[in-house]
């Protein structure tokens, strides 16, 4: 089988949910007339990626101005599902595409880095919460747990995604392989000349497809009252790209492209899987579970469970 795989560099609207769905929608629609039967969307591309913003905080003392920076960031998240997932499930539908895309998730009083991921038919199929938030992520992100760290199965390939940092954790890569992940997707973030080698490294690792997508997004792009409280002027990227498809043996296919809005595709040839296997194949021949195991626990975790005695 071969598939046209199409990565989406673009930069949210930040804090304005209808305006990045519609922007999604219309670049779904773009990579779709190029072919692209599977698109990846960058991390946190809506309702956006905070970068520099402090919310007001620093140990022991925040600020009524963060706390009402933090209510719009929140009132800009999506509920999952919601008017923005059905929108996008609608376009997926009508360009006949598989589509992973990183949102902001309102869960409750609590906000969430999601992967969400929708079939050709509109079917929002599932998601994936990151499960550990970077640094300050942790101040205004939840954590994920492992009920959200599916594969699935489908027509372009056995689809799963690892956000950011996540991509760091060498446990949950090895999660990710002993599901037999075909195609890898990595929203992410980062934007510096290290992620690259780390990509071809999980996929020459994983021995599966890599595709990754990254922001374009400048200072001004925020607004103005929200603006970043880096030394960036407005012009200045905050975060320029990236995006990137590489090979099972970890050959790149397409990018990097830094510094502009873009769409990059790639043919998938997943013939190429099975020889990548004949001298590594790390959850399988090369596991050596006589030394190593790993348990991963799936269900999911509750801050308040009832019980009904009887």
């Amino acid at each position: 089988m071969k598939i046209k795989a199409s990565v989406v560099q673009i930069g949210a609207i930040p804090f304005d949910p209808e305006a990045t769905t519609t922007k999604i929608v219309s670049w779904m629609e773009r990579a779709a007339d190029e072919g692209g039967r599977l698109i990846l969307f960058p991390e946190a591309v809506l309702s956006a990626y905070p970068k520099g913003l402090d919310f007001g905080c620093c140990v022991g003392k925040r600020t009524p101005e963060g706390r009402e920076s933090f209510r719009l960031y929140y009132d800009s998240a999506v509920i999952v599902p919601g008017p923005e997932t059905a929108r996008i499930a609608k376009a997926a539908a009508e360009t006949k595409t598989f589509v992973v895309v990183g949102v902001i998730e309102r869960d409750g009083g609590t906000l969430y880095c999601t992967a969400l991921f929708f079939s050709s038919e509109g079917e929002l199929l599932g998601k994936h919460r990151k499960l550990m938030p970077t640094s300050s992520e942790r101040l205004v992100w939840g954590f994920g747990d492992g009920s959200t760290l599916p594969v699935y199965d489908t027509p372009v390939g056995r689809i799963g995604a690892v956000i950011c940092w996540e991509n760091y954790m060498p446990m949950l890569r090895m999660t990710m392989y002993s599901k037999n992940v075909s195609v890898y997707c990595a929203p992410t973030a980062d934007d510096r000349e290290t992620w690259l080698p780390s990509m071809r490294h999980i996929a020459l690792e994983g021995r599966c497809f890599v595709l990754t997508s990254c922001q374009v997004l400048r200072r001004k792009d925020f607004p103005v009252d929200y603006a970043c409280r880096i030394d960036a002027e407005p012009d200045d990227y905050l975060m320029r790209g990236g995006a990137a498809i590489i090979d099972p043996l970890g050959k790149v296919l397409a990018g990097p492209v830094f510094d502009e809005e873009t769409t990059l595709s790639a043919e998938l040839d997943f013939s190429l899987l099975a020889g990548a296997k004949l001298d590594f194949d790390v959850a399988g021949h090369y596991a050596r579970p006589d030394v190593f195991k790993l348990s991963v626990n799936e269900s999911p975790q509750q801050a308040v469970i009832s019980v009904t005695e009887r």
